[in-house]
């Protein structure tokens, strides 16, 4: 699928370029600074996809939908929530509330190929174990393989992600990690954690030890799945 990005912040801009190429089926066509910009291009040309910012100057990005007689598909991408609610009056596709990941990034785009007129692309969200996922740490976004992965801990409404050397705080529920990450590779030990099972050493009674010499507890009503996923490997 085509698409452009109407971003007025550079270090955004480089985010969504990073996030397109990775995802493949995008092609990117454009980077505009500005809505008027995109305008004249579209004048001429046809994409997909739109990547729009909602504060741009000039224009904005909900004033730049309104002006469209001809909408591409829109996924919004701001750091602010107060729109969200009228900009599904103009039948946007998603709306990604900034700092958000790149798997949920994937779950925008998918959104698109299962709209009408959509429906013989297709995109897929599947992760493997020999990919790589970008965890927002700090002022950056840090790329991580999977495989690297020893566990997550939950942390109130974030989690740490850790692998054998580093850890990285994460914006993202557990839940999230639950549902994105490899279910053949990760698994739910305890409501605040979640493993990667090739990074288990031992396990004995209700605590399980990981390569990177870290003991975890197993929590009561998740060890009979557990016990059943590791001896069954």
């Amino acid at each position: 699928m085509t698409c452009i990005i109407i971003e007025d912040q550079v270090p955004a801009q480089r985010i969504l370029q990073k996030y397109i190429e990775d995802a493949k089926i995008l092609q990117l066509k454009g980077t505009f600074s500005s809505a008027l910009e995109a305008m004249e291009f579209l004048k001429n040309n046809t994409v997909d996809i739109v990547f729009l910012d909602i504060h741009l100057p000039k224009l904005t990005g909900l004033e730049f939908i309104k002006s469209l007689s001809n909408r591409p598909n829109i996924i919004l991408t701001t750091a602010f929530s107060d729109y969200a609610l009228e900009s599904y009056e103009y039948n946007v596709i998603d709306y990604l509330l900034k700092p958000f990941s790149f798997q949920r990034f994937l779950k925008a785009i998918a959104k698109v190929s299962k709209t009408p007129g959509n429906s013989d692309r297709q995109t897929s969200q599947t992760i493997n174990d020999s990919d790589d996922i970008y965890i927002k740490s700090g002022h950056e976004y840090r790329k991580l393989k999977v495989s690297d992965i020893s566990f997550i801990k939950s942390d109130t409404d974030y989690t740490v992600i850790y692998t054998k050397e580093t850890k990285h705080l994460s914006v993202e529920r557990l839940k999230h990690w639950e549902e994105v990450l490899p279910k053949d590779l990760f698994l739910r030990i305890h409501k605040s954690y979640l493993i990667n099972t090739k990074k288990i050493v031992k396990f004995l009674g209700n605590r399980v030890y990981l390569d990177n010499d870290m003991e975890l507890p197993i929590g009561r009503l998740y060890k009979e799945a557990f016990v059943n996923k590791v001896l069954n490997q």
